[in-house]
């Protein structure tokens, strides 16, 4: 839709916390307009069909903690087909790379680490989650890589309390056709003006003046849903400025983690809905989903800082990392039948610079700091917001509703 001059409400940002806004503000009788820098809604919830038999979400994938999950109730609305089947993390290993008695000593090591880990945060101590380490373990690498696959970052940049806070339910489900494809459908009907990048959040004079790269828009409130990572750089400017909330986005920066999915050739040869990866005693290592959905191809994923180094490599430096570690555990006869669709690279994407947000450790309270209204007119949300969502799309998505919820508090509605 084309930019109106002046609105009730401005959301900034068509993620699933800025439909979640929208959503909760329709039927108020407000006038609202979500303001979007890309092409396309959904923010880090996107699907492609990157060939013509692989539907593949280069963003969020899976419903996670599916049972307090709101987009599990919206896919059943909007007719979306949910798989329950278990997530092929912990079991259905395939091949010989890291065998079952290597695999149980591993997960008596992860499970040992999480138990200290819960122990420091109990403690009330906001230190780097690397300390729950124990000293001289050797699957200590592995767990570290197991870090950058759920943070996007080390367990020495992440927060202790921070990670104890996230409530994991470990119920994981996921969209048939793709969650972003779902994230789009519920935000269809919201009323969004895309290509529309937001440079100034201008709240000195009595409304909210907001400069675009389409003109200017007047607002009386604006619901501020941007990653973090954008407000912290100041690519997204407010005046007069706001220097608690660039501080506190600065302590949630957005962790790397990058996807890449491969064509498989003869894939009836390969189980359905397997997990590959090896015991391969280092941090920088890919762990890979064998026909997801039964699908002929495999998902590769890579976090933290060696996801940051592969996207800097180029395009096509993670498939081709894929495809090595892929032949390094399965043999070389396998790279005949491997061929890249396509791979993230969110570090690089203007309006993300990473794929969702970990606490420093120190900065676990940054998340309540970074939620707080301003003013009763300016007012936050976001995955960074969510206390015990965050990473997510739906903890997102619940965010944008409780800034809505906010919106409508202040100008005494209901």
């Amino acid at each position: 839709m084309s930019l109106p001059s002046s609105v009730d409400v401005a959301i900034i940002g068509a993620g699933a916390a800025g439909l979640g806004a929208a959503h909760a503000l329709a039927g108020s009788g407000l006038a609202v307009i979500v303001l979007e820098a890309r092409n396309r809604l959904g923010g880090r919830a996107w699907t492609v069909q990157a060939s013509p038999d692989v539907t593949f979400d280069v963003g969020c994938g899976w419903l996670h903690s599916a049972n307090k999950n709101s987009f599990v109730a919206i896919a059943k609305q909007l007719g979306f087909e949910l798989n329950k089947d278990l997530p092929p993390w912990r079991e259905r290993a395939y091949g010989n790379a890291f065998p079952q008695a290597e695999r149980d000593d591993f997960m008596r090591a992860m499970d040992a680490f999480y138990e200290r880990l819960a122990q420091a945060a109990q403690k009330g101590e906001d230190e780097p989650a690397s300390r729950s380490l124990e000293p001289g373990n050797r699957w200590n690498p592995m767990i570290d890589a197991i870090s950058t696959y759920i943070n996007g970052c080390e367990l020495e940049d992440m927060s202790t309390r921070d990670w104890e806070a996230y409530e994991d339910t470990e119920l994981n489900w996921r969209v048939r056709r793709g969650y972003g494809a779902l994230v789009a459908a519920y935000g269809a009907p919201c009323p969004a003006a895309l290509n529309c990048n937001v440079a100034l959040i201008d709240h000195s004079g009595k409304r909210i003046r907001i400069e675009t790269s389409q003109g200017a828009v007047i607002a009386d409130k604006a619901i501020v849903t941007v990653p973090t990572n954008l407000i912290a750089d100041e690519t997204i400017r407010f005046s007069p400025p706001l220097p608690s909330k660039i501080d506190a986005a600065a302590g949630l920066p957005l962790g790397v983690d990058d996807k890449v999915t491969l064509a498989l050739d003869d894939a009836e040869a390969f189980p359905k809905e397997a997990n590959l990866r090896g015991a391969t005693m280092r941090t920088e290592m890919g762990t890979y989903h064998i026909r997801p959905f039964g699908q002929p191809c495999i998902e590769g994923f890579f976090g933290g800082s060696f996801a940051r180094t592969l996207e800097d490599a180029g395009d096509g430096a993670i498939a081709a990392q894929a495809i090595n570690e892929i032949a390094s555990f399965l043999g070389n006869d396998i790279r005949g039948k491997l061929k890249p669709l396509y791979e993230s690279r969110w570090a690089h994407d203007p309006f993300a610079r990473g794929s969702y947000s970990h606490a420093l450790p120190g900065h676990a309270g940054d998340r309540a700091v970074l939620a707080a209204p301003v003013d009763g007119r300016l007012f936050f949300a976001g995955e960074a917001t969510s206390p015990e969502f965050f990473t997510t799309a739906h903890g997102a998505r619940d965010s944008g509703e409780r800034a809505a919820g906010e919106v409508l508090a202040a100008i005494g509605k209901r």
